[in-house]
């Protein structure tokens, strides 16, 4: 009966194992269907994802080129719009200026020669027109005896060196620290003191050259076309006033105003080749060559050259008359040459076909374009530009590198 017993225990035992064992191995295979599920469900969730993802990177590749596109566009829009902005600001400004009725001093000007003959009076000019001045009610401020470049501008001169001793004026013209004359200084209030002097009031409203400085940077950053030039200036002929003696001067000559800039540097290079022009010239005609012996606004210094049939026209000029006498001489004349810029501006509105030279043009091309235009147009003296560097075809680069390394020293 024990015997039994045991067997019948061991049956069952065993019976327990085998139910227990596939129970077992039907958990796991259950388990491991899970998990192929879930697999299977990861898998097709990453396959809708990726194709989403596709999809996406797709249509933005499609729209990222026109989003750009207009992006781009907004971008010239708001800076044209803050040019726009500075330009009608400006014109807001001379309106209410003018508006006001009072008399207008047009000036100070302390900067260089090249700025006040080619954008400076044009911009008066233009202005006077736009808002119809009268000449009476305008008083022009400047220095080196230039009242003829104002005629048809302003009824009155005040000549700023007959109130300040010229190397005085240029140590503190200095002090501005820049050549443009954007802003007023300390100068300006002192010489709008002499000019209410000179006027006898102190009525009166001032149209001071940063106005033109802040305009026309438009056109020389290249912001703005040439056309926007056109439309703010006025390119009229001059005439001139005698400041000195014609019987001084040959019956036939040739005016020639060469001085160091960066566009000629005065370097031994440059130095000979103007030697031989000016050399050349004067086995021509008689050269009357409008050195100053002055150096009292900027670093551009007068080339002096001697010879046969040279006539320096140093003796005639003092510093409140030598401009006006540049421009009497250069008026007489059968051509004018010299350097691009300063009196050569000037010279095709006095009548005088005119040759300007330079060797350097990194800073004159938009000037040059500038006085190319408005010559044309004006039917005056002819204006023609001449690298210097033509003349030497074989070593250009040569010479404006041996320029400017000089220039440097």
């Amino acid at each position: 009966m024990t015997g039994w017993l045991a067997a019948a225990g061991n049956l069952a035992r065993k019976a327990q194992r085998r139910i227990a064992g596939r129970a077992k191995g039907a958990l796991k295979a259950g388990e491991e269907g899970v998990n192929d599920a879930r697999h299977a469900v990861r898998r097709a969730g990453e396959g809708v994802r990726d194709r989403a993802m596709n999809r996406a990177k797709e249509w933005f590749r499609r729209v990222r080129r026109p989003v750009r596109r207009v992006m781009r566009r907004q971008r010239r829009i708001s800076e044209r719009l803050t040019y726009y902005r500075t330009e009608w600001d400006i014109e807001r400004e001379l309106e209410t200026t003018v508006g006001r009725g009072r008399l207008l001093v047009v000036g100070p000007w302390l900067s260089e020669v090249g700025f006040e003959t080619l954008y400076w009076i044009p911009f008066l000019h233009w202005v006077k027109a736009a808002f119809r001045i009268p000449e009476d009610r305008v008083v022009a401020v400047s220095r080196g005896g230039v009242s003829s470049w104002y005629q048809g501008l302003a009824s009155r001169y005040v000549e700023i060196w007959e109130h300040f001793d010229p190397a005085e004026f240029a140590r503190r013209n200095a002090e501005r620290g820049v050549t443009k004359h954007y802003e007023p200084s300390a100068l300006d209030r002192d010489v709008l003191d002499v000019v209410a002097r000179q006027v006898g009031t102190r009525d009166f409203d001032v149209i001071h050259p940063g106005l033109m400085y802040r305009l026309f940077t438009l056109y020389w950053s290249g912001q703005r076309a040439m056309g926007f030039v056109d439309t703010h200036t006025r390119f009229p002929r001059h005439s001139v006033a005698p400041l000195i003696d014609p019987a001084l001067l040959p019956r036939d000559y040739i005016a020639v105003k060469f001085y160091g800039a960066r566009s000629l540097p005065d370097t031994p290079h440059v130095r000979a080749l103007l030697r031989g022009i000016v050399t050349a010239l004067a086995e021509r005609l008689p050269v009357v060559l409008l050195d100053t012996g002055l150096l009292l606004e900027d670093d551009h210094a007068d080339y002096t050259f001697g010879g046969g049939n040279v006539i320096s026209a140093r003796p005639w000029m003092t510093p409140q008359t030598n401009l006006g006498v540049q421009t009497q001489i250069a008026a007489g004349a059968r051509a004018f040459v010299g350097t691009c810029g300063s009196i050569a501006w000037l010279a095709p509105r006095l009548g005088v076909n005119t040759s300007a030279l330079y060797i350097d043009p990194e800073w004159l091309h938009a000037h040059i374009a500038v006085a190319m235009r408005a010559y044309h147009r004006l039917d005056a003296g002819r204006f023609a530009v001449a690298d210097l560097r033509a003349l030497d075809p074989a070593d250009t680069g040569s010479l404006l590198g041996a320029a400017r390394a000089d220039a440097r020293l």
